[in-house]
């Protein structure tokens, strides 16, 4: 059905032509997108996507753009497990921001590849409005440090640096740009070109 809030393309087939979303193409060339905050809603449809990619071929890469101010720990790790368990590996290219889950989610792909004035942003989970009794703020702030020692084990994981160094550096807001990602292990390359994207 046509949504005339996204983009699409005209193409031609023995039938006519065809108006198909931008989406559905770039499927078809095995890309993905992560753009926006990252909500149940855009992990659900990216890991029905994914899971769809690797019926049509177990073994073909899948190329994942990110421009996200992150969002859910819960929604993010999700796509993280998901990104993990599928049989295709997955490169992440960052255009524009990574931050916070998005980060994460970036950090995890077979390939970084970041454009050349797209930034990282890692720090520790948020709660944005919490209350209650004594008890009850507490196993919030059990289970917060808990997930940040989650997030900091999978960043140390994929970017070869320890522990201690992504819990120094989670500790405040920090912002990678390109050169510094790669030099701190978060990315692999910059890249010019999207045209070898495939």
């Amino acid at each position: 059905m046509y949504n005339p809030n996204e983009a699409s393309i005209i193409k031609e087939s023995s039938y006519g032509y065809h108006l198909i979303p931008i989406r559905d193409e770039m499927l078809s060339h095995r890309e993905v997108e992560l753009v926006g905050e990252v909500d149940a809603a855009t992990v659900n449809a990216l890991i029905r996507q994914l899971r769809h990619l690797q019926r049509q071929d177990p073994e073909a890469p899948v190329t994942l753009y990110i421009n996200s101010p992150g969002g859910s720990v819960d929604s993010g790790m999700a796509l993280y497990d998901v990104m993990q368990a599928v049989s295709c590996p997955i490169r992440t290219v960052c255009v524009g921001l990574a931050a916070s889950m998005a980060a994460l989610l970036f950090v995890s792909g077979a390939e970084r590849d970041m454009l050349p004035h797209s930034r990282l942003m890692i720090h520790d989970p948020l709660i944005v409005q919490t209350g209650g009794s004594a008890l009850r703020l507490k196993a919030v702030s059990d289970d917060l440090m808990e997930t940040r020692q989650i997030i900091a084990k999978v960043i140390a994981d994929h970017s070869g640096k320890s522990m201690e160094e992504i819990l120094a550096k989670t500790a405040n807001d920090s912002y990678f740009r390109a050169k510094d990602a790669i030099e701190f292990g978060l990315a692999d390359r910059i890249i010019t070109s999207l045209a070898d994207s495939r």
